[in-house]
């Protein structure tokens, strides 16, 4: 049977078809998007089944007939009304408001440039002896967070930073590993998370450094992690356009991020946020992709919902890997 026809036989108004019920459960974990309209439909129906049951419940029970079988029947009657009622055209409305919020908490995944699979495979790799050894993990499967409040100090990424598919590394890249690299080596003894995540994080963050924030005056901010910058902060700031997901929904905002006086001034401060921040305590030492992308997007730090699948990619892609091994 084609899923399409599995589909309609889920929210068939019968009773009595468990089948239909096992085949939508079977859907919904394969992913299928028609199932989730089926699945808001039997909701309604069973929404519909306990209103039935209190008018039922508010009725005089007296009279010949009462009795356990008849209130059996009058219950099987009640679940087949509303599954009729809810399959009907438009229903109650209750199906289509629940499909739509579960649409927008559950966007479809974005598509990334290039040839590549979107969650490659991150084989081990080992740095040059004079740069120490980062290996890397090879469970790189990302997973969708529900999306967090962000207080106003946290971290938020740039979005105006494009994001690079894995393949040969420019000599643009090289630049900007090269010179975050060794702010990335010190701030690891600090954190405990590989130097090479937190450059791939650098490098989402910035488009590897192609939309690094800038003042007023065009010169570098050195604010390769877009930290906000929030009521207790005390240094420069710059101001830039960044993009916010609200309820699954992007949406421009003008913010206001934190300006450096260096690459390891920037480096020093993002190790300092993680470590004060009991929310970011998974992350800190790390040593798989998986853990680290997904441990910063559980604890906010970015409301992007494939922010964790993009680090995981760049981790463990081509580019940054024929960078540090050459």
């Amino acid at each position: 049977m084609s899923t399409s026809a599995n589909t309609a036989a889920a929210v068939n108004p019968n009773v009595f078809d468990v089948g239909s019920l096992t085949a939508l459960k079977r859907q919904l974990k394969d992913g299928d998007p028609k199932a989730l309209k089926a699945a808001a439909q039997q909701f309604e129906a069973l929404f519909l089944q306990m209103v039935l049951k209190s008018m039922r419940d508010a009725t005089p029970r007296e009279g010949l007939f009462d009795s356990d079988q008849s209130r059996m029947y009058e219950s099987l009657l009640d679940q087949q009304m509303a599954q009729v009622l809810g399959a009907k055209s438009g229903g109650t409305g209750l199906a289509a408001m629940i499909e739509k919020q579960l649409l927008r908490q559950n966007p479809e995944p974005q598509l990334f440039d290039g040839p590549l699979p979107l969650h490659p495979a991150a084989p081990n790799f080992l740095l040059p002896r004079q740069r120490g050894s980062l290996p890397l993990s090879r469970d790189t499967a990302p997973a969708l967070i529900p999306l967090q409040n962000v207080p106003e100090a946290s971290l938020s990424a740039v979005p105006s930073a494009p994001t690079i598919a894995p393949g040969t590394a420019t000599d643009t890249q090289r630049a900007f590993v090269d010179r975050l690299l060794p702010a990335a080596v010190s701030a690891e003894r600090t954190t405990g998370i590989p130097a090479h995540f937190m450059v791939a994080q650098a490098a989402l963050e910035t488009g590897w450094g192609k939309a690094e924030l800038r003042r007023a005056d065009g010169s570098p901010s050195f604010n390769v992690f877009g930290i906000k910058a929030g009521r207790n902060w005390q240094g420069p700031v710059v101001e830039a356009t960044t993009t916010e997901y609200v309820a699954g929904v992007a949406q421009k905002q003008v913010e206001r991020f934190r300006a450096y006086g260096s690459y390891a001034e920037a480096f020093d401060d993002y190790s300092s946020l993680l470590s004060a921040n009991p929310r970011y305590a998974g992350v800190l030492g790390a040593q798989d992709a998986s853990s680290f992308a997904r441990g910063l997007q559980r604890a906010g730090y970015a409301t992007d919902p494939m922010y964790a699948a993009k680090l995981e990619r760049i981790i463990g892609g081509t580019t940054l890997r024929q960078m540090l091994a050459g």
